[in-house]
């Protein structure tokens, strides 16, 4: 028989920081309890803290196209996989800041994008074997037809350049290496479900364009 377990069956022993930079890295001694019942030995586990992101995945309902962007990833490159890589626009959510608002700031800063309406698609652990951070995960409605140019800020060696695709595009980039982040194929496959609804959930906002 197992047992139900909480935050309240965690019992951290020890905690220290080994790394502060852009993000900051913890080593914790802990037990827990098992499903069997009784508690674990002592044990290890890293643990990579840079905070909560949120991600919006622009879509003109109009056109009916979609917005990535395209830009440097260290991980891809490191993993074997493209080392650019097509993805919705992400950012870093502030102590001070919505999940809405960096949405907004992330779509103007990386890709010189307004966005409207906002429909929440999820929000989930990147990877919670090593890491803490969530995504707040959204599609938002934009006009896509001067989407394009390279955007990003200078000072933090962005170099980020813009790509539009018809939403009929969606399988072929989900089976693109260069499109294979988490956010990026969650925001799609949501929006290959959902495309015909949010056009007549913003085709007020598309008419007075």
């Amino acid at each position: 028989m197992t047992t139900q377990m909480d935050d309240g069956d965690v019992d951290i022993l020890e905690r220290r920081q080994v790394y502060r930079g852009f993000a900051r890295l913890d080593v914790f001694m802990l037990r827990h309890r098992l499903h069997e019942g009784g508690w674990s030995t002592p044990f290890e586990r890293e643990l990579y803290d840079r905070g909560h992101s949120v991600a919006v995945l622009p879509y003109d309902p109009a056109s009916d196209r979609i917005v990535l962007v395209r830009q440097f990833r260290i991980g891809a490159h490191a993993a074997g996989f493209p080392s650019w890589q097509l993805e919705a626009i992400a950012g870093i959510l502030a102590p001070d800041e919505t999940a809405e608002q960096v949405a907004r700031r992330e779509s103007r800063e990386e890709a010189d994008l307004e966005i409207g309406a906002l429909e929440p698609i999820a929000r989930y652990l990147s990877s919670p074997g090593a890491s803490s951070e969530s995504v707040t995960l959204f599609c938002g409605c934009t006009d896509a037809r001067a989407a394009g140019g390279i955007h990003g800020l200078r000072d933090e060696n962005e170099d980020i350049a813009i790509r539009t695709f018809a939403a009929s595009d969606i399988p072929s980039l989900l089976a693109d290496p260069a499109a294979a982040n988490a956010l990026t194929i969650i925001a799609l496959q949501w929006l290959w479900l959902h495309r015909e609804r949010l056009q007549r959930l913003w085709s007020d906002e598309v008419a007075a364009r």
